[in-house]
């Protein structure tokens, strides 16, 4: 039996994205989430190259000098349950990678038939999978190899390529022994530039249904809160959400507190930096960037503070300007 056997309903997960849901900001979330009482949410990590993975095999111990990949790999207990993300279309590379997953401790691997980025497709993977499902279903076929019947697999999508073409899709995945499918309401084509289908929702479920009344069927797209979650999931009759976006700024989302005052918002981002210089020291100052406009806005002085902690190049920068910012007040 899976963890997603024994998941209440409504579900709710953290979506991956690159570069935000690394392992400092989950680990902020699920404090938070904890502090105040949070629904309980499944964790995806990022996206991981299964192919970078399998490049590492055949020489010997796996260290984080020698694939920093595992970096991003890396959770804690209290993250659990766990999915780790990956991404290829080599069924060889996928199924080691899954085995990898397996050995680290992860509840799940879920695998990435979704995402629109050019160098992806370019592997054939993400997105690329939609034009050619019948390498999806051998990638598919050989992380569940991988992973040995002791943990389930997942799938993440989209309607289709270039036009909403779902009836032809689906079937390649639902046929195949995953556990549950991520439904990102959007086209390949359409990017996140139109509005999520959401209005597809009941028929979607309807169709799934009818193919596999097993596997656990996610929403995925425009959702920015619990509410807007729980409401889709009420009118469309998904089994749970995945939320994205809404987390940016926002490590409350799993959580019913909906005002924050600037004291909190400088409080997590402080506590945000800590983590990712701790936990993702491989990783370019420069990306912790994306997440001062996120959280640093919304009060009084937020644009000059926003400003000044933009011009910061490292963590011991970013702490004085903090901590002058705490003095004067």
């Amino acid at each position: 039996m899976s963890f997603w056997d024994t998941l209440q309903s409504p579900i709710y997960a953290l979506a991956p994205m690159a570069d935000v849901t690394d392992p400092a900001y989950r680990k902020l979330v699920r404090e938070v989430t904890d502090e105040y009482g949070g629904v309980p949410y499944v964790t995806w990590t990022e996206f991981v190259s299964a192919d970078g993975l399998y490049h590492t095999k055949g020489k010997g111990k796996l260290k984080d000098e020698d694939n920093p990949l595992l970096r991003d790999l890396q959770f804690t207990d209290k993250e659990r349950p766990i999915v780790a993300q990956l991404f290829s279309s080599n069924p060889e590379a996928m199924e080691y990678a899954a085995e990898l997953a397996l050995s680290l401790g992860f509840d799940g691997v879920d695998i990435n038939m979704g995402c629109p980025d050019k160098s992806i497709e370019k592997q054939g993977a993400g997105a690329a999978h939609i034009k050619n499902p019948e390498r999806a279903q051998e990638v598919i076929r050989a992380a569940i190899r991988g992973v040995k019947g002791q943990i389930p697999v997942s799938v993440k999508t989209r309607l289709g390529y270039n036009t909403i073409e779902y009836e032809k899709w689906f079937p390649y995945l639902l046929s195949e022994d995953i556990a549950a499918l991520t439904i990102h309401l959007r086209t390949r084509k359409e990017m996140s530039k139109v509005p999520a289908h959401w209005e597809l929702g009941k028929e979607l479920i309807e169709f799934c249904r009818g193919i596999n009344g097993k596997v656990r069927i996610l929403g995925n797209g425009d959702i920015s809160t619990l509410e807007e979650g729980r409401k889709y999931i009420e009118e469309y009759g998904f089994d749970g959400v995945m939320i994205g976006r809404g987390v940016f700024g926002n490590p409350w989302l799993f959580t019913d507190k909906k005002e924050h005052t600037q004291e909190e918002r400088i409080e997590m981002l402080h506590r945000l930096a800590k983590y990712f210089v701790e936990l993702t020291p491989v990783k370019h100052y420069a990306i912790l960037k994306k997440h001062f406009k996120a959280f640093i806005q919304g009060f009084d002085g937020a644009a000059e503070l926003r400003a000044q902690l933009m011009d910061t190049t490292s963590f011991e920068e970013f702490e004085k300007v903090v901590n002058e910012r705490t003095v004067t007040r």
